[in-house]
C-alpha cells in the first residue's frame, strides 16, 4: 500500500549508490569504505522485494519506473569485485532477491529481466562462489523461462548458460532452483541436451543422465523419440567402453560409468511404451546390447574378474562396484526391446543371443535377479514365435552350468528320465 513516491525514492538511492561504486570500481581497495554504502542498497532492495509479493500493481510500477534495468546494472557492478566482503554479498542476494520477486507471475517483468540481463547477468552469477548468490540467480532465471527462452539457451553464444545451471546443479544437490531448470525445461529440450551434452566432461555427463533416470523413473519427465534416439546412438558409440571395468585398476573408469548410466536409461525408456516403439526400431541398438552381453560374458569366462559369476550365498557389506547388475540390465534390455516384436525376436535368433541369455540364468552375487530378468526375457523372446520355442525345445538338457552352490548347500541335482530331481547329499560311510 506503499506510495509511488516511496520508490521514487529508494531507485534515486540506488541510482546514487550505483554511481559512486562505479567510481570505486577500479581500486579495490576503498571498497570497504563503500560498507555503509552497500549496506543501504541491502536494506533498499530488501523493501523493494518484499513490496513485490504478491502484489502486480507494485511489480508494474517498479518496473515502468526503470528500476529492473538498475538493479540489473548494480548487480553487474557488484560482481566486478572478487571479494567476499559481507556487505557486498548481501547487496547482490537482496538484489537478486528483488528480480525474483517482480518477475514472479509477471510476463511484462520477465520481459523486461530477460532483455536486460540475458546472458551475461546469469554467467556471471552462476559463477560466483557465494552459494546463496547462485542459488537466487537459478531463482530468477526459471521464473524467466518458457519454451521460447530454453531454445535461446541452445544457441552456441547462449550454451555456457545451461551447462553453468548443471554444474550448480552438481555441486549443490540441493538446490531445488537448478534442479527445476533442467527438469521442466533443459530435458524438454532435445536439441538443448544433445548441445551440452557434447560440452559435458564424463563426470558431468554421469550427473545428467542419473537425474534423467531419476525424473523417467518418477514419471516426472516425458522423454521424447528424439531424445530417446539420440541416448541410444551414444549407448551404441562408448558400449565397449565398459568392459574396462573388468580390469581391478580404479582408473579410466568414469567413460564405462556413463556407458553404465545410458544403459540404467534406457532400461527405464524401454520400460514406458512411448520411447519403446522409438527404441524397438533404433538402428543398431538391439545389436550393440546383444553384442556388450556376449563380450562381458567371455570377459567373465576368460579371468576371474566383476564379470565372472560367483554365488557366496554370503553378505558381506553393500555391494557397490560399477559392474554390479550390468549383465541383469543388458539382459532387461535386450527384454524390452523384443517385447511384441518380432523383428527383433528373430534378430536375437540370428545374433546366437538365446543360448547366451540362457547361459547368464544362473545365480550371481554380482547380478541381482538376473535370473528373473532371464526368465522374461525368453519370455518376450518365445511370444508368438515358434521359430524361437522350437530352439529352446531342441537344446540338449546337460543339468546345471554350475552346480557348486547347491553342492555347498548339501544338495545335489539327479536325472530321472526326462525330469531334473533336487536331493539331499547322503554321506558316504565305510565298512
Amino acid at each position: 500500500m506503499a506510495e509511488e513516491s516511496i520508490f521514487q525514492n529508494l531507485l534515486r538511492i540506488l541510482t546514487k549508490a550505483s554511481c559512486e561504486i562505479e567510481l570505486t570500481f577500479k581500486d579495490t581497495s576503498e571498497l570497504i569504505s563503500l560498507d555503509a554504502c552497500l549496506l543501504l542498497i541491502a536494506e533498499s532492495f530488501r523493501c523493494l522485494r518484499n513490496a513485490c509479493v504478491q502484489c502486480t500493481n507494485n511489480q508494474h510500477i517498479m518496473r515502468n519506473m526503470g528500476l529492473i534495468d538498475v538493479s540489473v546494472r548494480l548487480i553487474q557492478l557488484l560482481h566486478g569485485f572478487e571479494t567476499r566482503q559481507e556487505s557486498l554479498l548481501a547487496a547482490s542476494r537482496c538484489s537478486l532477491q528483488f528480480l525474483g520477486n517482480i518477475a514472479a507471475g509477471n510476463g511484462e517483468s520477465q520481459n523486461s529481466i530477460w532483455k536486460c540481463a540475458f546472458p551475461a547477468l546469469f554467467l556471471n552469477c552462476l559463477s560466483s562462489h557465494d552459494e546463496k548468490i547462485v542459488a537466487y540467480c537459478c531463482m530468477v532465471l526459471f521464473t524467466c523461462l518458457n519454451s521460447e527462452r530454453s531454445r535461446e539457451l541452445q544457441e552456441l553464444k547462449n550454451l555456457n548458460v545451461g551447462l553453468a545451471v548443471l554444474e550448480a546443479y552438481r555441486k549443490q544437490l540441493d538446490s531445488e532452483w537448478a534442479f527445476l531448470i533442467l527438469t521442466d525445461h533443459l530435458l524438454k529440450c532435445p536439441e538443448l541436451v544433445k548441445a551440452m551434452y557434447a560440452k559435458l566432461s564424463n563426470q558431468e555427463r554421469v550427473t545428467l543422465l542419473e537425474l534423467m533416470l531419476a525424473e523417467i523413473s518418477e514419471k516426472n519427465v516425458i522423454i521424447s523419440e528424439e531424445m530417446a534416439a539420440f541416448l541410444a546412438s551414444c549407448f551404441q558409440e562408448k558400449y565397449q567402453a565398459v568392459l574396462k571395468l573388468a580390469s581391478a585398476a580404479d582408473t579410466e573408469v568414469e567413460e564405462a560409468l556413463v556407458t553404465v548410466r545410458l544403459l540404467d536409461v534406457l532400461c527405464e525408456m524401454t520400460s514406458n511404451n512411448g520411447p519403446l516403439e522409438c527404441l524397438q526400431t533404433c538402428p543398431g541398438l538391439l545389436e550393440k546390447a546383444v553384442d556388450t552381453l556376449r563380450l562381458t560374458h567371455l570377459a567373465g569366462k576368460q579371468t576371474t574378474n566383476i564379470f565372472t559369476a560367483t554365488h557366496s550365498m554370503t553378505v558381506e557389506g553393500e555391494i557397490s562396484h560399477l559392474a554390479v547388475g550390468l549383465k541383469s540390465h543388458l539382459i532387461r534390455l535386450i527384454g524390452n526391446l523384443c517385447y511384441r516384436h518380432k523383428e527383433n525376436q528373430d534378430k536375437v535368433y540370428q545374433l546366437d543371443g538365446i543360448p547366451l541369455i540362457l547361459d547368464n540364468c544362473s545365480i550371481d552375487d554380482n547380478n541381482p535377479f538376473v535370473n528373473q530378468w532371464a526368465v522374461y526375457a525368453i519370455r518376450n523372446l518365445t511370444e508368438r514365435n515358434e521359430r524361437n520355442q522350437k530352439l529352446i525345445e531342441q537344446m540338449e538338457r546337460q543339468g546345471l552350468a554350475d552346480s557348486s552352490i547347491l553342492e555347498s548347500m548339501g544338495l545335489e541335482v539327479e536325472r530321472q528320465d526326462e525330469t531334473l530331481i533336487l536331493r539331499s547329499v547322503k554321506k558316504k560311510t565305510t565298512s
